[in-house]
């Protein structure tokens, strides 16, 4: 009895961060859909490096080209959406008990997520375009949210069951 408790406690609180982590990614992609050009802004403000220090040594690394800014941008939430309909798909996977699946889609949806605000934004963003210098267009705060709070989903939804991963609904 222990062990059914334990297994569905866990399979709950894999639902429960996943779902929360798909609303919040969602919404963002949402506004960043419906309100493109408040964090093009931010994105552009970043990649031209032109809050920062304004070091000659560094300088080089900007990217003022306002198409190149643009892609990116675009690439941002196109990866958004993307790890968005894999967290809501992961989600109706862990309601309907598919746990091997669901595993599967979460862990996706989060490394997708750790790689955009981890690699891109705290690592590329934060040090090689030193976004951490601006005092108006610094997300490094953010995204070391977004990053933590995909750790913890991920960890959850790896944490070791009692019961043999199901495949599809029981």
């Amino acid at each position: 009895m222990a062990n059914t408790s334990r297994n569905s406690t866990l399979s709950l609180a894999a639902t429960v961060l996943t779902a929360v982590l798909a609303l919040y990614i969602a919404l963002v992609a949402f506004g960043n859909i419906t309100d493109f050009g408040t964090n093009r802004d931010f994105v552009r403000h970043v990649l031209a490096m032109d809050t920062t220090f304004k070091d000659d040594d560094l300088m080089w690394r900007a990217i003022t080209s306002r198409g190149l800014q643009d892609t990116a941008y675009v690439a941002i939430i196109v990866w958004e959406t993307v790890s968005a309909v894999a967290l809501i798909y992961a989600t109706w996977l862990w309601i309907r008990r598919d746990t091997a699946t669901a595993r599967r889609m979460t862990t996706y949806g989060t490394l997708m997520l750790m790689l955009l605000f981890g690699a891109g934004f705290i690592g590329i963003g934060g040090e090689w375009f030193s976004m951490w210098q601006s005092g108006d267009w610094n997300g490094l705060e953010a995204a070391t949210r977004v990053f933590l709070l995909s750790s913890v989903v991920l960890i959850v939804t790896h944490l070791p069951s009692d019961r043999p991963e199901t495949t599809g609904p029981r």
